[in-house]
């Protein structure tokens, strides 16, 4: 299997720490990059400024709650672009309201997903959405 490139977009700390250790405990070392705002994400993804060099990731783990633009606004921003719409794109999120899980389906989400809150669930589905789309389904190459 080829290691791909993932980008955590996450606010929470505590979040984005236990989700890096999942993913970093998966036989393969696959690079992950990290934004804490769903503007910063943007930028990520546009290639601007700070993040003008950036690999394009394979795969997207969003989440809805985040501060200056929100996970269903930077969705909808990717699946609007043309050069970012087939990545695929995972909400790893603590939301379980019904508008959320619509919104992010409506807006082109490839699945959504409920962080579950005792540690060690949590950090099962992080080890299952990786081994999902790196061992199982096949991506695109950016």
């Amino acid at each position: 299997m080829t290691p791909i490139h993932i980008l955590l977009v996450e606010d929470n700390e505590g979040d984005i720490l236990l989700t890096t250790e999942a993913l970093s405990d998966g036989k393969i070392l696959n690079q992950v990059s990290v934004v804490r705002d769903g503007h910063e994400a943007i930028l990520f993804l546009g290639k601007v400024g700070a993040f003008a060099n950036v690999e394009t990731p394979d795969l997207v783990l969003l989440d809805v709650n985040l501060p200056k633009k929100n996970g269903h606004e930077v969705l909808k921003w990717i699946k609007t672009h043309e050069t970012l719409k087939q990545i695929p794109v995972v909400m790893l999120t603590t939301s379980s309201t019904d508008r959320d899980i619509l919104l992010s389906y409506q807006y082109h989400a490839n699945c959504y997903v409920t962080k579950p809150v005792e540690l060690d669930n949590f950090m099962e589905v992080v080890a299952n959405i990786e081994n999902f789309w790196v061992h199982i389904v096949k991506l695109p190459k950016t």
